[in-house]
C-alpha cells in the first residue's frame, strides 16, 4: 500500500481549501463531509511519515484541532471511574488496548467494532516502554488514535493514556531525582499531547526486603505523590486526569488487600487534602507481560487469582471511593477467563501482547524472514541462556515494530484486510466478554467532556524532538518501499 503525504506546506493548504479554515491559531472545519476519506489517510500518513517535522507537527495539530467540529473529544475518563467508585454504575470492565505495530490501521479495526456494537467504555493507550520500541511519541500516538476515530465516524469521549509511566529501579537507586525528573517531563509532555490519562507505575520501588508493609511501599507512595501533582499542575482547565496508581509489579508476587490499604493512606497523606488522588489501583494477579513462551514459542497457560481482583477492588470501592482494581498482561489469557472480569468488578484491563501477536502471524513470509534476521543481529545480546530461538524471537520481536514501521503501514491492501479481520472479531469477543457493549449512553451519562486545544508551536516541538531521538537509533527497515 502506498503511503500518501503531503509534500509541501502549499500542498496541505491547497487540500484543505474549502473544507477547513486554519486562521491565527485556530481551526474551523468547512466542510465536515470531506473530512473522511483520503484527506484523513494523508493527514495521518503525514503526521507520521513526513520527513519534516514541521510538516508532521501541522499535521498531528490539524488532525486534533479538527476533532471538537466532528464531535470527538479527547477527554479523561476520571467522572466515570467516580461513578463506578460510588457504585453508580458497574457491570463492565474497561478495555485498556495497548496499539503498537500497525497503529493506524489497528486503531480503525477497534473503531469499527465500537461503532458496530456501540461501546463507549474503552481506553486506547501506550505506556513508556512501548514509545521507545514502536518509535511512537505521544504527540504522535494521539494524533494517529484521533485520526482514526474521525476516520470511521466516531464521536464522544476519547480516552488516551498513558501505560505504565513506570520508575527504572535501578536508575533511581543511582540517582532518584534524575530518574523522577525524566517521568516529570514524560507527563507534562504526553498530556499536552492529549493523554488525560496516566498510569504512574512506581511499583518497581517496593521493595520487599524491608521490614513492614509501610517501608516495603513507601518509595512507591511517595514518588506516586509526588508525580501526581506534576499530572495536577499540567491539567488542561476545567479537566481532572484520571491518574492510576500501582502496588505490585506485574511477573512478581501476588498483591494483598493490606498492601493495598498501606499504599493508598499512606499515598493520600503524601499527597495532601486539596489534591485529587488515583482513580483505580493496579495488582499482581498472577500475570506477566506478554505471557511466558514456552521452548516452542508457545505461551504457558496462566493461573490468575481472581480473588485478588475482587477483594482489593471491593475494599478499593467501598472505602476509598475508588473504580477499583486493574489487571495487566492479559490479552494472552485463555477467551473463557475474560467473562470473569467483570463478575468480579474489576475496573480495567490492560491488553497489549495479542494485537502483536496476531499481526506477526499474518506478515508476508519474506517480511517476517527479514524481520527475524534484523533481531538475530540487533538484539543477539538479549538471548538468555537456554533459551530456544522461538522463545528468543517471541521476546524480542516487539522491538522491530519501529524500525519496521513503514513496512507494516505500507502492507498490501489485501494484508492489511485479513489482519483487521481478524483483530474485529478478537475486539468484538473480548469486549463482548467485558459487557462494554452498549456503554455508549453511560459514559455520556457522566463523562462531559470539554473542549481541550492544542499549540502548534508544542506539537512541532515534539516532532523536532523526534528527529534529534531518532539520531542515534537504527535506521527504519522498509522492504517494502518502491
Amino acid at each position: 500500500m502506498t503511503l500518501q503525504t503531503f509534500q509541501t506546506m502549499s500542498q496541505l493548504h491547497d487540500t484543505l481549501r474549502g473544507i477547513v479554515e486554519i486562521h491565527d491559531g485556530t481551526v474551523r472545519v468547512l466542510n465536515p463531509s470531506l473530512i473522511r476519506g483520503a484527506l484523513m489517510d494523508q493527514l495521518a500518513y503525514t503526521a507520521v511519515f513526513h520527513e519534516k517535522p514541521d510538516m508532521r507537527g501541522v499535521a498531528r495539530w490539524i488532525i486534533k484541532m479538527i476533532a471538537p467540529s466532528m464531535q470527538v473529544y479527547l477527554a479523561s475518563i476520571q467522572t466515570l471511574y467516580d461513578a463506578m467508585g460510588r457504585g453508580e454504575t458497574t457491570g463492565f470492565t474497561v478495555p485498556a488496548v495497548n496499539i503498537r505495530g500497525m497503529a493506524y490501521q489497528t486503531a480503525r479495526a477497534l473503531f469499527r467494532v465500537v461503532h458496530n456494537k456501540n461501546v463507549g467504555a474503552f481506553i486506547l493507550e501506550l505506556a513508556k516502554s512501548e514509545m521507545g520500541y514502536t518509535h511512537q511519541s505521544p504527540s504522535e500516538y494521539a494524533a494517529v488514535m484521533t485520526a482514526a476515530a474521525l476516520q470511521e465516524g466516531f464521536y464522544g469521549p476519547l480516552f488516551i493514556q498513558g501505560d505504565h509511566f513506570q520508575v527504572n529501579a535501578k536508575k533511581f537507586k543511582e540517582d532518584p531525582k534524575k530518574e523522577v525528573a525524566g517521568l516529570h517531563h514524560l507527563i507534562k509532555d504526553a498530556v499536552r499531547s492529549g493523554f488525560l490519562n496516566i498510569d504512574i507505575d512506581s511499583s518497581t520501588l517496593v521493595d520487599l526486603e524491608r521490614p513492614n508493609l509501610l517501608e516495603q511501599q513507601r518509595d512507591n507512595f511517595e514518588v506516586a505523590a509526588e508525580l501526581t501533582h506534576t499530572v495536577r499542575a499540567s491539567s488542561p482547565n476545567g479537566v481532572t486526569i484520571s491518574v492510576g496508581g500501582e502496588i505490585g509489579e506485574v511477573g512478581g508476587k501476588n498483591s494483598t488487600v493490606e498492601e493495598f490499604e498501606t499504599y493508598i493512606e499512606n499515598y493520600l497523606k503524601a499527597l495532601g487534602p486539596q489534591q485529587t488522588g488515583i482513580s483505580k489501583i493496579s495488582v499482581q494477579t498472577g500475570t506477566s507481560h506478554g505471557g511466558i513462551p514456552m521452548p516452542d514459542g508457545t505461551v504457558a497457560k496462566v493461573q490468575l487469582d481472581f480473588s485478588v481482583l475482587e477483594t482489593i477492588s471491593q475494599v478499593a470501592r467501598e472505602k476509598y471511593g475508588l473504580a477499583g482494581a486493574v489487571q495487566h498482561g492479559a490479552s494472552t489469557l485463555p477467551a473463557e477467563l475474560f467473562d470473569r472480569f467483570p463478575k468480579t468488578k474489576t475496573a480495567e484491563i490492560h491488553l497489549a501482547t495479542e494485537f502483536q501477536n496476531m499481526l506477526y502471524e499474518n506478515l508476508p513470509v519474506v517480511l517476517k524472514e527479514e524481520i527475524y534476521d534484523h533481531l538475530r543481529n540487533h538484539c543477539k545480546d538479549e538471548m538468555k541462556s537456554g533459551q530456544t530461538e522461538e522463545q528468543f524471537l517471541y521476546k524480542t520481536r516487539k522491538k522491530a515494530l519501529g524500525p519496521f514501521k513503514k513496512a507494516f503501514w505500507g502492507l498490501s491492501e489485501e494484508v492489511q484486510q485479513a489482519i483487521c479481520n481478524r483483530l474485529e472479531q478478537k475486539f468484538t469477543d473480548l469486549f463482548g466478554k467485558l459487557n462494554v457493549y452498549e456503554t455508549r449512553s453511560t459514559v455520556n451519562r457522566f463523562v462531559q467532556p470539554k473542549v481541550v486545544s492544542f499549540a502548534l508551536r508544542d506539537e512541532i516541538a515534539a516532532a523536532e524532538a523526534e528527529q534529534e531521538e531518532k539520531k542515534p537509533r537504527q535506521e527504519e527497515v522498509n522492504p517494502l518501499a518502491d
